[in-house]
């Protein structure tokens, strides 16, 4: 029986877009890869970052009810590869959904808004998926494995979930948040060898980098300590922003815990990308602050 092709609303976010163009290079290097169809969200807003609700639950609401509202426009579900957008638009879902149902006056007041606005209406109609799970329930693992043309044997990636993705959203689909397992299979599926650290499920300290800077980088100097204690080679991220407190920050991170540390850190798209044969160009590799060659020179492949 033929598959049906798989196919989502694009929200790339806005760390993707600039100081992390690598992701967006190997998210749409890898969905072309697999046959996934992208539609980009040329007129999405950011997500907030979760700094919206500070100020206003509502302004939160409308903003990526507007989001929503254009996936659920073009009938697609909502793809992000950005664990704080899938946080953050995701619950905001979860939220609306259970909205319509019980709090009428909230849901219908957040369309007004929307309207004011010359908006389309929020409806509740579609879903919100970063990429790892569209891979690991929509595309498959069983799938995945059919495509690998290269083997990542002998390569200790140990995952870094971050904060937002486990925990952000009641339901959690396709996995555990206590003890999440999913970024592991995906390991395994594309020939890797998954590390367990006990830091895998913390916080990167991303979220205190711009008052307390020490703070952050300690946090991230620990879970990246943790990792290279127990072998890994590399981590592995969903979350630009984590990405962006554990590689561009690195060298800060070294300073302020008085240790080299030099383990390189990708995101989810490239390691997968890998596997499957692209170039390690046309991932972003060489853009990253910690260099990737020693994940490269392991697998026998050439910057």
């Amino acid at each position: 029986m033929p598959v049906t092709p798989l196919k989502y609303a694009y929200f790339p976010g806005c760390v993707a877009q600039g100081a992390c163009r690598e992701l967006d290079l190997s998210t749409q290097a890898l969905t072309q890869a697999l046959g996934i169809e992208l539609v980009a969200l040329k007129k999405a807003t950011c997500c907030g970052s979760g700094t919206f609700k500070e100020t206003s639950q509502l302004l939160e609401d409308t903003v990526n009810a507007r989001n929503i509202a254009l996936a659920e426009e073009l009938k697609l579900p909502l793809l992000t590869h950005c664990s704080t957008c899938q946080g953050v638009i995701g619950h905001v879902d979860d939220r609306l959904k259970e909205a319509k149902q019980n709090q009428p006056d909230y849901f219908d007041e957040v369309n007004g808004l929307l309207k004011e606005q010359g908006c389309r209406p929020y409806q509740g109609s579609t879903e919100v998926k970063h990429l790892l799970w569209a891979l690991v329930g929509d595309y498959g693992l069983d799938r995945l494995a059919e495509r690998v043309q290269q083997r990542l044997s002998g390569l200790k990636c140990a995952a870094f979930y971050g904060c937002y993705l486990l925990r952000a959203q009641k339901t959690l689909p396709f996995d555990d948040p206590v003890h999440p397992s999913s970024m592991e299979r995906v390991f395994e599926t594309i020939g890797a060898t998954p590390i367990y650290y006990s830091g895998r499920t913390q916080c990167c300290g991303w979220p205190i980098s711009s008052y307390a800077p020490e703070q952050s980088f300690k946090m991230a100097g620990g879970r990246i300590q943790e990792a290279i204690a127990a072998g890994a080679d590399c981590l592995v991220t969903p979350c630009p922003l984590c990405h962006l407190n554990l590689d561009s920050r690195q060298p800060e991170v070294e300073q302020t815990i008085g240790q080299k540390l030099g383990l390189p850190v990708l995101h989810l798209p490239q390691l997968i990308g890998l596997a499957l044969g692209i170039e390690p160009k046309q991932l972003g590799l060489e853009r990253h602050i910690v260099s990737t060659l020693p994940v490269l020179q392991k697998l026998g492949v050439s910057l």
